[in-house]
């Protein structure tokens, strides 16, 4: 085998182990103002209309949360990722069974070395402006991202893009980088026209890409409209006419979906799911969800920066009691700073729920619990409901809480800038290395990062796993990392979700990764 080989076989064992691309916040955001943005036309309202199967090719997707924006490259959230997926189209994609990176946009790739991989996209992708896809629209749209804090980090170690002719490129990386092809699916690096970057073109009320459904109007509050691309490169979608109704209030969203006012729910609630399930004309899916949910705490507030004191209310959570009021038992208790079906993850040093063991960490601190603020930030009805039961533990060790209510835009503008003192909020990934980057690395601060955690030993051990090409080696260290977030405490760890997806019966195509992927493009009606 030539050394060639051996390192591409090596380097495709090791992405195989990683997974899918880089988390997203979980905490879906409200968008920045108020008002229509303009419309490349279509009805709001466009009904069930006949297809040439006999199915009807329209259907209405109910979500609690708006997306901050339309661009791939200003935002990090999961209700943008959803958008961004349907209008642009990466250089590669998760593989929804097996969660690992596979080609999208790319046809062929191979690693020159263990800094430099070249690239040969797909032939004759078309954007839906009707321009076609070359190589120096990857140079652009990659250079373009790296100028935004929000998704930056997704290509931090990329050093160059180089084009070789009009469907190939080179990429060169600092050093040897076990995300790169994962990082490549991230919505931040969506491959865009070259020409539209140049000219500054507002992908946020107009976003043109080469993904499968072409925008056509955002009612602001209120629905996102899409249709589908007919020159989509992996073939037209069956179903013509999407749109995106935004339901804040779980109940609502179910009322919605029993009464047929909506096909599908992305966020059911939890109270309704056994409900859902005896409903004769309605299809539930339910998962193990890879993103933990935490009382996050802005380690640069006094009294949240003494780790004694982060200890002590991490300590006083009755998480049983937060999975049973939050979430109707449809959750696991969380105790490790990391998700536990990750590889790597582990428990030490991780805290129980033990109300005496919280007073004496606070006793350990010095900091009197009266001198505390703390403002527990919820941006729904779950939330809030786990920070009530968050709010009673703490007052036992003398912490008096505030629940703070607010739209999701305003959550990521104050927790992201690090005004705030505590928030219940959460990350989805789909491995492990990508969690801890976007949670924990200080080049995070500003963007996922929301504890302003700042540690000189985890970036240590994170930026040692990112080129670690041995699995096992690997491993080792992420455990040690483990066990050292736990050590800090940065924030509190709530629970695991069990997540649900509820649709209408008839729709065909419906499958959904362990990472909440769901290919939308591959939607049917039933005849």
């Amino acid at each position: 085998m030539s050394k060639k080989l051996r390192a591409l076989s090596l380097l495709l064992v090791l992405v195989m182990a990683f997974g899918l691309f880089a988390g997203c916040s979980k905490d879906e955001q409200q968008p920045a103002d108020d008002g229509d943005q303009p419309s490349n036309g279509g009805d709001a309202n466009q009904g069930d209309q006949p297809s040439s199967d006999g199915g009807k090719d329209s259907i209405i997707i109910a979500t609690a949360n708006e997306t901050p924006s339309l661009s791939p490259v200003e935002h990090n959230a999961v209700a943008g990722d959803y958008m961004n997926g349907l209008t642009y189209a990466t250089l590669f994609r998760s593989n929804l069974d097996t969660l690992e990176p596979e080609p999208y946009l790319v046809d062929t790739y191979e690693s020159v070395s263990d800094t430099e991989w070249q690239f040969k996209l797909k032939e004759g992708v078309k954007y839906h402006n009707g321009e076609t896809m070359t190589a120096e629209d990857v140079k652009a749209s990659i250079e373009w991202a790296q100028g935004f804090a929000e998704v930056s980090l997704y290509n931090s170690d990329i050093v160059s893009v180089e084009v070789v002719d009009e469907l190939t490129f080179k990429i060169t990386t600092e050093g040897p980088d076990a995300m790169l092809l994962s990082n490549l699916s991230h919505h931040g690096n969506a491959i865009v026209p070259k020409a539209l970057i140049d000219s500054n073109h507002d992908f946020n009320t107009d976003p043109v890409g080469a993904g499968p459904y072409k925008f056509v109007n955002w009612n602001r509050g209120d629905s996102v409209e899409f249709e589908a691309f007919e020159d989509y490169f992996l073939g037209a979608p069956s179903i013509k006419h999407m749109t995106w109704k935004i339901i804040p209030e779980g109940s609502s969203r179910t009322i919605a979906l029993e009464a047929g006012e909506v096909d599908f729910i992305i966020e059911v609630e939890a109270m309704d799911g056994d409900r859902l399930k005896e409903n004769s004309n309605v299809e539930v899916i339910e998962y193990n969800d890879t993103s933990e949910s935490w009382l996050m705490l802005n380690n640069e507030k006094p009294g949240l920066d003494n780790q004694d004191v982060r200890h002590a209310i991490n300590t006083a959570i009755d998480k049983e009691s937060v999975v049973t009021v939050a979430y109707n038992g449809m959750a696991s208790p969380a105790l490790s700073q990391m998700p536990m079906n990750f590889e790597g993850a582990t428990e030490e040093n991780a805290d129980v729920y033990d109300v005496e063991k919280a007073k004496e960490w606070l006793d350990k601190s010095g900091v009197d619990p009266a001198s505390i603020e703390l403002s527990i930030i919820c941006s729904d009805d779950t939330k809030k409901r786990a920070g009530e039961v968050i709010q009673a533990n703490l007052k036992e060790i003398g912490i008096n809480a505030q629940i703070e209510s607010m739209d999701l835009a305003t959550y990521l503008s104050v927790t992201a800038e690090g005004n705030f003192t505590a928030s219940i909020g959460g990350y989805s990934s789909s491995n492990l290395l990508s969690y801890v980057v976007g949670v924990y690395h200080s080049s995070s601060i500003n963007a996922s990062n929301k504890t302003r955690l700042n540690d000189a030993k985890v970036d240590e051990l994170i930026d040692k796993a990112k080129v670690t090409l041995d699995p096992a080696e690997r491993k080792g260290i992420m455990e040690e990392l483990s066990a050292r977030l736990n050590e800090l405490c940065s924030q509190a760890p709530l629970y695991q979700p069990l997540t649900l997806r509820a649709y209408k019966k008839g729709l065909q195509g419906v499958k959904v990764s362990d990472a909440g992927g769901i290919r939308w493009a591959d939607l049917s009606w039933g005849a």
